[in-house]
């Protein structure tokens, strides 16, 4: 490979890195909005509807979709140094919104004390949540990734991307909604609602993410003359 070629997947490493950090700190500022998607009609689920949901679980599939990408093309090593990066800088967020909190606002601030608290002051708390499920949740994921890919040789992208999320995305729902409720932000008889409703729809996205990570692979396996199976060394 090509100076200009490593350079070029470097980039697109760096990117990558953004848009699943981005999508991770923004899923934890967001999640107190609710709302109700049901495809399937008047479906209920231990008496919850089945996809009421967190407006912040929109953006964190895409985390699982990028580090199956970045798996498949730069290897477990760089997958999980997007993961760590992530993790601070989710903490960093943490830190800058209790701060903030911290801060009285002035009389004529368009958004006073009470409407930031309501907004944003249990967020470091959903944070700590999230951070204890992103982690059980991601290093399995990229741990079964790699698994799959090695049993299989490089062969069959469909059976690890969903295999490995499956289970990764189960360990996420499962934790952070558990941890929620632990902390209070959320009440126990939401718990199981939650937890089946929050697993189907991040089931069913990873069936829609799919052909996407086919689109990706594919494009950057011919641009970088890539064998099945073969990875990018980053060395610069």
């Amino acid at each position: 490979m090509t100076l200009k070629d490593k350079r070029l997947a470097y980039t697109i490493y760096l990117y990558l890195g953004a848009l699943f950090i981005t999508s991770l700190v923004v899923s934890n500022l967001i999640f107190q909005k609710f709302f109700y998607w049901n495809p399937f009609g008047d479906i209920t689920v231990f008496g919850a509807p089945i996809f009421e949901l967190s407006v912040g679980i929109l953006p964190y599939p895409l985390t699982f979709l990028i580090t199956d990408l970045i798996s498949e093309i730069y290897g477990k090593k760089r997958a999980n140094q997007i993961v760590t990066a992530g993790i601070f800088a989710s903490f960093f967020s943490m830190g800058i919104l209790l701060l903030a909190d911290f801060v009285p606002a002035i009389p004529t601030s368009p958004v006073d004390d009470a409407v930031f608290g309501q907004v944003f002051a249990l967020s470091p708390v959903a944070v700590l949540a999230s951070m204890l499920a992103y982690l059980a949740a991601q290093y399995v994921d990229i741990a079964l990734y790699h698994f799959w890919k090695r049993l299989t040789k490089g062969k069959y992208l469909w059976l690890r991307n969903n295999f490995s999320t499956f289970l990764s995305q189960f360990i996420d729902t499962f934790t952070v909604v558990g941890l929620l409720c632990l902390f209070g932000v959320l009440p126990w008889s939401l718990f199981y609602g939650l937890v089946v409703s929050g697993f189907l729809f991040k089931v069913f996205i990873a069936f829609l993410d799919t052909p996407f990570l086919y689109l990706f692979v594919y494009i950057l396996r011919k641009r970088f003359k890539l064998p099945v199976g073969g990875e990018i060394a980053l060395d610069i």
